[in-house]
C-alpha cells in the first residue's frame, strides 16, 4: 500500500487500510473479524488526578464527534455501574498498577514504548460489550500526548484496534503529524459503522460490502470532501484548524 497522502481516497486503498486498522490487532500478528459496538456507549470517566474539568471537556468533544461520524450513540455516565467504557485518568507512579487492575497482567508486558492504553472485551457474536482506557496523564503530557491520547484511544475502542504505518495520514500511524481525527479516520469509522457491516464478519465478506459503499461515496463526495468535513469536530478550533 502507498503511503502518499494523497491517495488514501482510492477504494483500494480505503479497503486494505480498513483490513489494517479494524482486522489487525496491536498486539498480536492473528487476522480477525469485524468487532463494533451494538449498544450504546456509556463512558465513566474516573479522576484521579486533578484538572478534571479539562479531562472531561477533551473527552466529551471527541465522544460528541465520533458519535456524529459513526451514528452510534456515546454518553457520559455518573457512575461506573452504568458504563460499558470505563476511562481512567491516573499519574506515570500509579501506571503499572492501574494497567494490571484494568486490562489484566498480561497487557502489562506492552507497556514499553506506551504512553496510554486500551482494551476491549467482545462477546460470542464479536461484538464490543466492554472497553477499558488507562491515561497516565503526567507521561502523556510528558510527551506533548495527552489530547492524543484521550482521541486515539477513545477512537480505538471503537473497533480499529491496530496501529500500522501502512495508513497515512491516520492518528493509528505515528508519523501523522496532528493529534487529531484526519479524513481517513473519519472515513474508516463510517466503513466500520456502516448498518450493513456487522461484527463477525471476516475480510472477503466485510470488502465485498464495502466495494458499492465506496463507489457510492467516491460519486457522491464523501471522500473528497472528507478532510474538510473532519474539521467540523469541536477540537479542531483549539488546535487553530
Amino acid at each position: 500500500m502507498s503511503s502518499l497522502a494523497s491517495d488514501w481516497k482510492k477504494p483500494e486503498y480505503l479497503q486494505q487500510a480498513f483490513v489494517e486498522v479494524a482486522l489487525r490487532n496491536e498486539y498480536d500478528t492473528g487476522k480477525h473479524l469485524v468487532r463494533k459496538w451494538t449498544q450504546p456507549i456509556g463512558i465513566w470517566l474516573d479522576h484521579r488526578v486533578g484538572d478534571e474539568k479539562k479531562h472531561e471537556a477533551l473527552a466529551r468533544m471527541h465522544m460528541e464527534h465520533l458519535a456524529a461520524i459513526t451514528g452510534h450513540e456515546l454518553q457520559l455516565v455518573n457512575e461506573l455501574d452504568k458504563a460499558n467504557v470505563h476511562l481512567v485518568f491516573t499519574r506515570q507512579s500509579r501506571w503499572l498498577q492501574e494497567v494490571q487492575s484494568l486490562l489484566g497482567s498480561g497487557a502489562a508486558k506492552n507497556l514499553h514504548g506506551a504512553v496510554c492504553m486500551a482494551n476491549v472485551a467482545t462477546n460470542i457474536k464479536d461484538e464490543i460489550v466492554k472497553a477499558w482506557i488507562v491515561i497516565p496523564v503526567d507521561q502523556a503530557q510528558m510527551h506533548g500526548k495527552l489530547l492524543a491520547c484521550v482521541v486515539e484511544e477513545l477512537t480505538q475502542i471503537m473497533g480499529l484496534p491496530n496501529d500500522s504505518d501502512k495508513v497515512y495520514p491516520s492518528i493509528f500511524n505515528d508519523k501523522t503529524p496532528q493529534d487529531l481525527l484526519s479524513g481517513l479516520d473519519g472515513i474508516l469509522l463510517k466503513m466500520l459503522y456502516h448498518k450493513e457491516v456487522i461484527p463477525g464478519m471476516d475480510e472477503t465478506r466485510v470488502k465485498a460490502i464495502l466495494t458499492p459503499v465506496l463507489k457510492r461515496w467516491t460519486r457522491d463526495g464523501t471522500l473528497a470532501n472528507a478532510d474538510k468535513v473532519i474539521r467540523e469536530g469541536k477540537l479542531y478550533p483549539l488546535l487553530g484548524y
